[in-house]
């Protein structure tokens, strides 16, 4: 395997990896510092109302994601200023349709959000008082996604993360500033959602004012033109069904908690799944530069294609695994020392199997990553779909007959049916001798690795004589520990294998690239 890791063939991708990974640090850590404080004067029955609004708006993301991606997607392939007015077609389809239907779906969230969520979660009382303007709200923080989603597509088709997470981290800093203003004042499960469209906001207006200046040729007021509305509909058609299934197996849990149980229970899962989420999303941002990277190589032999994908797939296994073991080992005490005992009790055993499933499902990212590329949106939604259907139904089965804390269990079955639908998906499109190889070697050795070390490691705490009081310096040097130690483990085993000096020269790549 040749080439991906040299340091002269690669610097753009590692350089937008750091600042994708910037932004979601800015990100996770400004969540650890506002979580507490939301929760403390919100409740967790008006932040389990929040986190329900929040599932309710969730379908209309998988329109604006899709279109956004498709966006991107075309534009990356017409860069060239001969490409132009063709670019400009098609950025001009995508905000009539970010615009044209993305207004009534705000509407309909203004006008029918609150009535068909009080018939659908039986919400009542004072933490749902205000659920009308907090859909109100919601909607239009989630309009704004959708009309920067299309602009953010000119920044994602040249590769220019600089701007995207700039734009990303003044957002989460002016939400951050928001909360700690006005929920004191104001503490209603609306108000933390009118803090986020603020954010939203914001970040609308930072990619309007950044494209005019850095790419104003490229711009086009919004106009309808048929072969680019083909062209988009073509590849987001099927991408359509695999946020869907995304959607299924990310909110499945919360619709059926919101369905049987009161709000608080929602909160429980809210905080465990916002610790869960803020990880495996920021690895999943670190590995997002890979498909306008893999959208160019559309003239590379298979051969090429495929040592590009199962190298990045390692990389980004290994650091999943190590993140989000980390997190397994000290779920407990993080819990504890964030939110205090009560969260800790509840949600600390759903933290770690929702961490075990975000392991496992790190294993599908790098090649959703290359299907989109490809254009393969038929694939992509055959894993979502599979993925959305086995997490609905396990929730289904499980969450009545044993309570809220076996929700993390459905994510966990629905993560390995997606890892068995992923391998089957890579034997069809690659016809290499070594395939299985490749796939133990670079995708189930570390992840492996990950889950059996962070457990062992959460099993040796708790029967340890000497039992600390949780602590941040406790949490964060055992969990620093861990991911060490996971990390290690895992470039040493990939040294055993048939692939070892591919794997040991992207590491020294890596670290040439950032460390002095």
């Amino acid at each position: 395997m040749a080439g991906m890791a040299s340091k002269n063939k690669s610097p753009d991708l590692l350089g937008n990896s750091a600042w994708n990974g910037t932004a979601f640090l800015v990100a996770v850590v400004l969540n650890l510092v506002i979580l507490p404080f939301v929760i403390a004067h919100l409740g967790l029955a008006a932040f389990g109302v929040a986190g329900l609004v929040t599932a309710c708006i969730a379908p209309a993301l998988v329109f604006s994601n899709t279109l956004g991606l498709s966006t991107a997607r075309e534009l990356a392939q017409r860069l060239q200023p001969s490409d132009r007015e063709d670019a400009r077609r098609l950025f001009a389809t995508a905000f009539l349709l970010a615009v044209g239907a993305g207004g009534p779906v705000t509407m309909f969230f203004l006008i029918a959000g609150a009535p068909l969520a009080r018939l659908g979660f039986h919400l009542a009382g004072p933490a749902a008082d205000d659920l009308g303007l907090a859909f109100a709200l919601a909607g239009i923080g989630w309009f704004c996604q959708c009309v920067a989603a299309v602009i953010l597509s000119l920044f994602t088709a040249r590769q220019d993360y600089r701007r995207i997470a700039s734009i990303g981290m003044v957002s989460t800093v002016v939400t951050t500033l928001s909360m700690l203003l006005l929920i004191p004042a104001a503490p209603h499960a609306s108000t933390f959602l009118g803090c986020q469209a603020l954010g939203f906001a914001i970040s609308l207006l930072l990619a309007l004012a950044w494209s005019r200046g850095a790419m104003g040729p490229w711009l086009a007021p919004p106009s309808l033109h048929r072969e680019a509305l083909g062209r988009l509909v073509r590849f987001g058609s099927w991408q359509v069904a695999a946020q869907g299934g995304g959607l299924l197996a990310a909110q499945a849990d919360r619709y059926l908690l919101g369905a049987l149980l009161q709000p608080q229970f929602v909160g429980f899962y809210g905080v465990a799944q916002r610790l869960q989420e803020a990880t495996y999303v920021g690895i999943l941002k670190i590995g997002e530069i890979l498909f306008p990277f893999f959208s160019t190589l559309q003239t590379e032999s298979v051969d090429r294609k495929a040592d590009l994908l199962f190298r990045s797939s390692w990389i980004l296994n290994v650091l999943a695994a190590s993140a989000l073991g980390g997190l397994i080992s000290v779920a407990g005490p993080l819990l504890h020392v964030w939110t205090g005992p009560e969260v800790a009790a509840e949600a600390a055993r759903v933290l770690v199997v929702m961490s075990i499933a975000g392991i496992l499902g790190s294993s599908a990212n790098v090649f959703a990553f290359y299907l989109l590329a490809e254009g393969r949106s038929r694939s992509n939604a055959l894993i979502a779909l599979i993925t959305g259907v086995v997490t609905l139904v396990t929730s289904a089965i499980a969450l009545p007959r044993f309570g809220w804390q076996a929700a993390g269990w459905s994510a966990c079955a629905g993560m390995i049916a997606q890892m068995v639908t992923v391998v089957l998906l890579l034997r069809r499109n690659f016809e290499l001798v070594d395939m299985w190889s490749r796939v133990v070697h670079c995708v189930l050795m570390p992840l492996g690795v990950g889950i059996a070390t962070a457990l062992a490691v959460r099993y040796g705490l708790d029967r340890a004589p000497f039992q600390p009081a949780p602590s941040w310096w406790w949490v964060g040097a055992v969990s620093s520990l861990t991911a060490a130690t996971i990390f290690v483990i895992a470039v040493a085993a990939s040294q055993l294998g048939p692939y070892r000096n591919a794997c040991w020269q992207d590491i020294r790549s890596i670290a040439d690239r950032f460390l002095p």
